[in-house]
């Protein structure tokens, strides 16, 4: 068949449709709908969806953001309020502003975004990365209820329950109401670590315990590689150097102590001695009696095993009797030293309140204990300390009496300077008449008491002859 040009140009048959290229025809659709599905992923938003966005214009009760669509999009009305004004006022066109998308489209099309609500939702990632990463972070108290504390982290209102304060801040706590207990500590920094998150309860917990002892772990860990035992350092109570150590109540003091607020305050500084490192439980165990003179040792000075004392039985047990002992000294007396026969309870023996004789069978200062026995006290194994001790004693009695006595003899065998009796070997000088005469009544009335005669070789004179010879 011969081929015919005609209107339709050469290659075309005449009475035939012209032919189209396929495959050009489908390049061609292909990129229509790539474009289409393309502008339609970009501009149009999802709703709950956070873009970076920058500000078109800012007006007096709406701020215009471009955020790569059809259409500007709004932030007016509540969302516009909900922004403080202080924030407000330091936005300026051209800044780059996160977005939450509200709603994609509104009845007028505009998209209706919030500048507040986006940075919440940009916080809650922010603390829910928090837990992930175990983080410390770093804020100051803003407020306080019933229960405990609030804490600003990232923006969201945290709470920290009062049994996740620090026990150095719990020491603080006085009075009985939340602003008697809390309202003081508004303004004071503290280290949070976030424990639990619930964004769709809005609920944020935070502990200030955890993340004290975390914060200072390090500097825990190389604080105890460097102390010694036995080193003495001065420091806040039981903080070295920025690591915690413990002073346990019976370290406080050589008297008995109910509570440590007998001895230290809060914030006090000490002197305290390093009696013990836990490298693997991270302690320090210190005291402050270590640094002091046991009262105990000066009170004990005047006993000596074997010694003999008297005690008061104070209080008894299944394993034996304490005995109080001079100085307020208690000593133990072990059930198997109260009887020579085998007893099961003290109470068979001894009743509190009962005074007995003891023998200090042991003395241990380090230990501050005292041992004592009944059994003993008539061993013949002491006989001979006890005779020592005897005769000490009675020679002692013997030196301190001695110098009475001769005292006494003394005074008696000196004469006296003024003597009231004479020797008859030098008869005194003739009474005078009127004493002559009175003798001799006497001699011719005797009394009616028997009058006893002078010793041999002296004469007992009268009070008027003693005067005068006195006098003489």
């Amino acid at each position: 068949m011969d081929q015919k040009e005609g209107p339709t140009g050469p290659g075309v048959i005449s009475g035939e449709s012209p032919q189209v290229d396929q495959n050009e025809e489908s390049n061609t659709q292909s990129m229509a709908n790539l474009i289409q599905g393309t502008e339609f992923n970009v501009n149009m938003p999802k709703q709950g969806e956070i873009r970076t966005g920058v500000i078109a214009s800012i007006g007096s009760n709406q701020i215009l953001v471009s955020i790569e669509t059809k259409s500007e999009g709004l932030i007016a009305g509540y969302e516009f309020e909900q922004i403080p004004f202080e924030e407000r006022s330091m936005l300026v066109v051209g800044q780059e502003i996160p977005v939450f998308v509200i709603n994609p489209e509104d009845p007028n099309g505009n998209v209706i975004l919030s500048y507040t609500r986006a940075l919440e939702q940009m916080s809650w990632i922010s603390v829910e990365k928090m837990v992930e990463n175990d983080e410390v972070f770093n804020s100051e108290v803003s407020g306080y209820n019933k229960g405990g504390l609030i804490v600003p982290v990232h923006g969201l209102r945290g709470f920290v329950p009062a049994s996740q304060i620090s026990s150095l801040r719990r020491s603080l706590v006085v009075g009985d109401t939340p602003e008697q207990r809390w309202g003081k500590m508004i303004g004071e920094p503290i280290s949070v670590r976030v424990i639990e998150v619930d964004r769709e309860r809005r609920r944020l917990i935070l502990s200030e315990r955890t993340a004290s002892t975390e914060s200072r772990q390090s500097l825990k860990e190389r604080v105890i590689e460097e102390l010694q035992v036995g080193e003495v350092y001065i420091g806040a109570f039981v903080n070295i150097n920025g690591a915690d150590g413990l002073i346990h109540l019976s370290e406080l003091s050589w008297e008995r102590v109910q509570h440590p607020t007998e001895i230290l305050e809060i914030g006090q500084e000490v002197k305290a001695k390093v009696i013990s490192i836990d490298k693997e439980k991270k302690r320090i165990g210190l005291s402050l009696r270590a640094l002091m003179e046991d009262p105990w040792r000066a009170k004990i000075e005047k006993f000596q095993v074997g010694q003999l004392i008297e005690g008061i039985i104070t209080r008894l047990t299944k394993f034996g009797a304490f005995a109080r002992l001079e100085g307020d000294i208690e000593g133990l007396i072990h059930i198997s030293e109260i009887s020579e026969q085998r007893i099961e309870h003290p109470r068979e023996k001894l009743r509190e309140g009962d005074v007995v004789t003891l023998r200090i069978i042991r003395i241990d200062p380090d230990q501050r204990r005292i041992g004592l026995s009944i059994r003993k006290v008539d061993s013949p194994a002491y006989a001979d300390k006890d005779l020592k001790v005897l005769t000490h004693e009675l020679n002692v009695m013997a030196a301190f009496e001695t110098p009475t006595e001769e005292l006494a003899i003394t005074v008696v065998e000196k004469p006296s300077k003024k003597p009231v009796k004479r020797s008859a070997k030098k008869p005194p000088e003739k009474p005078s008449e009127k004493q002559a005469a009175k003798i001799e009544e006497q001699v011719e009335k005797p009394s009616e008491k028997p009058v006893e005669a002078p010793a041999e070789g002296s004469i007992e004179l009268p009070p008027e002859d003693l005067t005068e010879n006195s006098e003489a």
